[in-house]
């Protein structure tokens, strides 16, 4: 009897997927509970829209089914940090937590960048723990973006 793979496999597994694609290998999963309200992954060239980050797909459809326009007692679990953008859907939704998985030096709006939660001006601050499944996520994107310089 095998059981569900936990939230932040699904988002690897999505992430997988995405690079399958041609996109950047980033899968999202939110659940309410134990009950998977959404799981995207990147679909930024798939739709020719540069705001289709896995996170806001899984937010968007994550509310479509709450039928509210707010995540309170939900939690995301993203396999990279979330950028500025999908930093802010996430305090404006009161996400009640994160889970990310590897850290973008780069363009990461939560533990690198701006630090969107931890700004004055920041309405909501969800709780954030980062680094689960690091290796994996890190290996991943890595590796898209290697075979995309080649």
């Amino acid at each position: 009897m095998s059981s569900a793979p936990s939230p932040m496999e699904l988002a690897l597994a999505l992430a997988e997927e995405a690079a399958a694609q041609g996109e950047a290998p980033v899968g999202a999963v939110i659940v309410e509970g134990q009950t998977v309200l959404a799981a995207e992954r990147n679909r930024m060239r798939a739709l020719a829209d540069p705001t289709a980050h896995a996170e806001m797909l899984a937010i968007k459809s994550a509310l479509a089914v709450r039928g509210t326009g707010r995540l309170d007692g939900c939690d995301l679990y993203v396999t990279l940090e979330p950028c500025a953008m999908c930093a802010g859907a996430i305090a404006h939704t009161r996400l009640r937590r994160i889970y990310f998985a590897a850290e973008d030096i780069k363009a990461g709006a939560v533990e690198n960048g701006i630090r969107l939660f931890d700004q004055p001006t920041c309405h909501h601050r969800p709780e954030v723990i980062g680094g689960l499944s690091a290796g994996r996520a890190e290996t991943m994107l890595v590796d898209f973006f290697r075979k995309l310089r080649d």
